[in-house]
């Protein structure tokens, strides 16, 4: 058991990545008392730029796209009670395939062991409890989320840490109905080709796999308030079309997989803390 105030730190790919994947989670641990550490590891830059100009496009400024999405990265940890921010700056090298990939700068292009030791000053500096990143592919294959996770596990390699540590993920018999509701909100979707489904059935885990179930409904407001406070991206999160209630509804439910820890609580579990407190 801890005695002492408890820490959870959660490692994001790009501004916006909080909210979608753990907005719950930090609302809820930060409302019970837990210091709650973001850490966000680009700018952001390869995301809209105002009037939902495109990256490539005349009239996309990476670096006014990267400034304007820091100050909506600020106000979602304002409305989510983040204690503390953590910036690594890197390069967003946007979607696998795209010519960020290989920019100078680019988090993907960044040497592993650059970016984990930076990573390991922070572990050592807020000693996180819980320590929340991506799974290995990134959970849907983005560089960016892929690099996350290589940091990270390098980072707690090089450090004497031993935290919890999960990865996000989602239930796959949550897929479907999650597919159902995005077609129901977004009228121009075209139906998904067989070769999209079937790379969609991969993505997520078995139920009986998860570990840890968190219920983050009673916060599922400031979730859904969080991820409206990165407008510049609204046109490509389509969760806003739905309405907080129907967010809460569809998203009021946070999924790990368990892949390190050190007090032998049970599984599944319903706390990040479970054994902690």
């Amino acid at each position: 058991m801890n005695d002492g105030p408890l820490t959870l730190m959660a490692v994001h790919a790009h501004p916006d990545d909080e909210a979608t994947g753990t907005g719950g989670i930090l609302a809820r641990y930060a409302a019970e008392g837990v210091r709650t550490v973001l850490v966000t590891c680009t700018d952001g830059s390869c995301g809209d730029g105002p009037g939902g100009v495109k990256p490539g496009d005349p009239g996309h400024d990476p670096a006014a796209v990267a400034r304007m999405r820091r100050q909506e990265l600020e106000s979602s940890c304002e409305i989510l009670k983040i204690s503390d921010l953590e910036m690594l700056d890197y390069g967003d090298s946007g979607m696998m395939g795209w010519p960020g990939n290989d920019a100078p700068g680019a988090f993907w292009q960044t040497p592993v062991e650059e970016g984990a030791a930076r990573l390991a000053e922070l572990l050592r500096h807020y000693r996180p409890d819980v320590l929340v990143t991506y799974d290995e592919n990134g959970f849907y294959g983005h560089p960016d989320h892929i690099q996350a996770n290589r940091i990270t596990m390098a980072a707690l390699a090089m450090t004497e840490l031993t935290p919890k540590v999960y990865w996000t993920t989602m239930p796959r018999s949550a897929m479907q109905r999650f597919g159902e509701v995005l077609r129901e909100f977004g009228e121009d979707m075209p139906e998904p080709d067989p070769a999209e489904t079937a790379a969609q059935a991969e993505i997520g885990l078995p139920d009986e796999e998860i570990t840890t179930w968190v219920d983050t409904a009673a916060y599922g407001g400031q979730k859904f308030d969080a991820l409206a406070a990165h407008a510049s991206q609204g046109e490509n999160i389509f969760f806003l079309k739905m309405g907080q209630e129907r967010f809460t509804e569809l998203m009021g439910v946070e999924t790990f997989v368990r892949v390190r820890d050190t007090t032998e609580a049970p599984v599944p579990e319903n706390d990040l803390f479970a054994g902690l407190r």
